[in-house]
């Protein structure tokens, strides 16, 4: 009996064993990818970084970091993760990232209620319009008063421009004083709703801004690349989290230096930035009109402009009741970012960087782009694709 009971644990173990093995063998693909992954880092002594993917261009810097090599460069291995515009703060918090980038006027009021995130540097400025048929009555943001504006989500960046800019020109955008009307539609179909008369104006970011201007013949009354009180202002900023920030801070500074000189390369070669993403399937679309769009952009990076930026838009947001009454933006803006001592305020220009050799270096990444579901993102995202010349063809 003993023997036999002996025998029974001995068989149990190996069938535990062997199912544990088929298991793992069919059933595991992810943690096997993960294991695979953090192998090959360690096999090269690069440190494994999971960055957030989602079809944008704003994100070229991103992209370019990649295809250019300079996160190889820095010793790190990228991972794209895709991840839906409207669950990026999910991601974070469930550890399914390590670094990204964002809008930072969408990213405040989660940073208040404790997306463990920490900026790194500015990225670029403009992306974002708030637009108006070109026959329309209203000439001016002040003459919004009592209007209805379409948007793609009460809590998008383009809603938070929209608010900041009615309340400079004296239009109640609190609850307790609301004196405009936010109407949300997706995306696609916020300049039909504005060509219907549904609407009175639309916010919206690029490149879905700048198409429905060009098709539809609309007129802008607050753009972020041109506007004064915008055009210097960085809309877009690296971030790491804030368990990268404490645990492998050398990791979270080379990222922020890598991102740095792909943005200072998009700055320099925006003709040569859109003919790379789009070829590699970061984006879909028009080479041409990407490359339209970012050369509206400003894509010198800097690490206190990010910072300006972050504290900007904290002071305004707490104004207008989006973050907490009495929020100081100063304790806000220097407990969201990070400053690291090896990471230059802005890279110096590379204007002799050989592109050809370049941008055929490659890519470290583990993921690729092209079998990515397009994700809508605030800015930037999607197809993108040339206006036709038919100001009646839908947008």
């Amino acid at each position: 009996m003993k023997k036999n009971g002996i025998l029974f644990r001995v068989f149990s173990g190996l069938l535990a064993a062997a199912l544990t093995l088929s298991l793992t063998a069919c059933g595991g693909s992810s943690s096997n990818s993960d294991a695979s992954a953090a192998a090959d880092s360690a096999d090269s002594g690069a440190t494994h970084l999971r960055l957030i993917y989602s079809p944008s261009l704003c994100a070229a810097p991103m992209y370019i970091a990649i295809e250019n090599g300079y996160f190889e460069d820095e010793g790190l291995d990228i991972e794209q993760v895709t991840v839906d515009a409207a669950h990026v703060s999910e991601a974070i918090g469930a550890d399914q990232v390590d670094v990204g980038m964002g809008l930072i006027g969408k990213l405040l009021q989660p940073l208040e209620n404790g997306l463990p995130i920490k900026f790194t540097t500015g990225i670029h400025t403009g992306c974002i319009k708030l637009l108006v048929p070109g026959d329309s009555d209203i000439k001016s943001v002040a003459d919004l008063k009592g209007k209805k504006i379409g948007v793609p989500g009460l809590a998008d960046a383009a809603t938070v421009v929209s608010k900041r800019s009615l309340s400079a020109a004296g239009i109640g955008v609190t609850d307790q004083n609301m004196e405009v009307e936010f109407s949300v539609y997706s995306r696609n179909d916020l300049a039909q709703a504005l060509q219907n008369g549904a609407v009175d104006a639309i916010a919206l970011g690029d490149p879905a801004a700048s198409i429905a201007a060009e098709q539809y013949g609309l007129t802008a009354l607050i753009d972020t690349a041109t506007d004064p009180e915008y055009k210097d202002e960085y809309c877009c900023a690296a971030f790491v989290t804030s368990k990268l920030a404490e645990e492998n801070p050398k990791a979270a500074a080379a990222f922020t230096r890598a991102v740095q000189k792909a943005s200072q390369w998009v700055q320099e070669n925006p003709d040569e930035t859109a003919k790379i993403i789009t070829e590699k399937e970061y984006v879909s679309g028009d080479v041409d009109f990407c490359a339209q769009i970012l050369k509206t952009y400003n894509y010198k990076p800097s690490v206190q402009g990010g910072y300006d930026a972050l504290k900007q838009n904290a002071e305004e947001l707490t104004q207008i009741g989006v973050l907490k009454e009495g929020t100081d933006a100063t304790k806000f803006a220097d407990n969201a970012y990070i400053f690291f001592d090896d990471v230059p305020d802005a890279p110096e220009s590379d204007a002799s960087t050989d592109t050809a050799t370049k941008s055929t270096k490659a890519s470290s990444a583990s993921f690729q782009p092209a079998a990515a579901a397009e994700a809508e993102d605030d800015c930037c995202s999607g197809k993108i694709t040339k206006p036709a010349q038919d100001t009646n063809t839908k947008a």
